[in-house]
């Protein structure tokens, strides 16, 4: 079947490759131009998957015409999270009705994870809010322990779709499935996004924890009372319990907090190593959502009355200045509870 790729970085060219390995025809829409000259001249980004040569049934387009003159059963969304209603609004209405209003579009597959700055929605309640109606129960979410460098080169992976149908879902399993990349599904499509979200400013602590010198005691605290956040900022949200024991939720904190292949961790590794954030990102090629994430959650947290104190001390470090022994001394100082 015909797929459509929005977002040409790391993550969407893994995904774009597995399709293909998998027998469906592929068309990535990249915005940025050096990356589009770059997918187009090497058929594959060096600069994000070194090595890796996609499919000839990849194709690139940096245009929505192209999109919709061979509209798709499957969207996948690969543009970072706060760059998602900002796509979606930019596409000129005639296309995107001949690409959203599709028929035969069986499916809209969010591959981001954050939750939106200034609204501070997730990105299933920025699709509700800018796509048609009758596609909304064909939003679904595919998140989990998946760094792209490793897929993108076939190394076993294991993943969780989400959405409300969930013969849709069963369907999408094997789109998705191969000999290494297994696909579970659950009907907790909130929770698997807030996972996805809330792991990444876990792993900027995790990278600070690291850069400061810190020990497997510190690493090991940090994680399991960064999943104890997660859950409880789900719970407020309305997300099931026992989505954040599984892929979406322990197994991506893990893998993004501890691999030397996770942009959020490298962002807090550098900060603990002295450095200042914006000399951080500026030196970077992909985009660490964790980053603009943090400052969502914080805020959110607060509207909605959860307490979040590695968040919080991450927001502080990132945005305030704070110096990250300080901020690690405010952790272990804080009052004595009950686990």
């Amino acid at each position: 079947m015909k797929i459509s790729i929005l977002g040409g970085g790391g993550w969407g060219l893994a995904l774009s490759k597995l399709l293909a390995e998998n027998g469906h025809e592929l068309k990535v829409w990249e915005f940025n131009p050096i990356n589009y000259a770059l997918l187009k001249q090497e058929h594959g980004n060096p600069l994000l998957l070194k090595g890796i040569q996609l499919p000839d049934t990849v194709s690139f387009t940096n245009t929505f015409e192209e999109l919709a003159d061979s509209p798709s059963q499957i969207i996948l969304l690969a543009t970072p999270s706060q760059f998602i209603r900002k796509t979606l609004q930019s596409i000129p209405s005639e296309l995107f009705r001949r690409i959203f209003h599709y028929p035969e579009l069986k499916a809209i597959v969010n591959v981001a994870k954050g939750i939106e700055e200034n609204s501070l929605k997730t990105i299933d309640q920025i699709l509700i809010e800018e796509l048609p109606l009758e596609v909304q129960g064909k939003i679904c979410a595919l998140s989990g322990p998946s760094h792209a460098e490793e897929v993108a080169r076939g190394l076993p992976t294991t993943v969780v779709i989400a959405g409300s149908d969930e013969e849709l879902l069963i369907w999408l399993q094997d789109v998705f499935s191969n000999e290494y990349f297994r696909v579970y599904r659950s009907p907790d499509l909130i929770g698997v996004e807030i996972g996805g979200a809330i792991k990444n400013i876990i792993a900027i602590a995790a990278g600070i924890v690291a850069g400061l010198g810190y020990g497997d005691n510190t690493m090991g605290a940090l994680l399991t009372r960064g999943i104890v956040e997660i859950g409880r900022f789900g719970a407020a949200m309305g997300a099931l319990p026992e989505t954040f024991m599984g892929l979406s939720g322990m197994g991506d904190l893990i893998t993004t907090a501890t691999s030397p292949h996770s942009r959020n961790r490298y962002v807090g590794y550098e900060i603990g190593s002295g450095k200042k954030l914006n000399e951080i990102i500026k030196g970077m090629n992909m985009v660490a959502e964790g980053v603009a994430t943090t400052r969502s959650v914080h805020f959110l947290a607060k509207e909605i009355g959860v307490e979040m104190p590695i968040v919080d001390q991450v927001y502080q470090v990132l945005f305030e200045d704070k110096n990250p022994r300080e901020a690690m001394r405010d952790l272990m100082l804080r009052d004595l509870k009950a686990e």
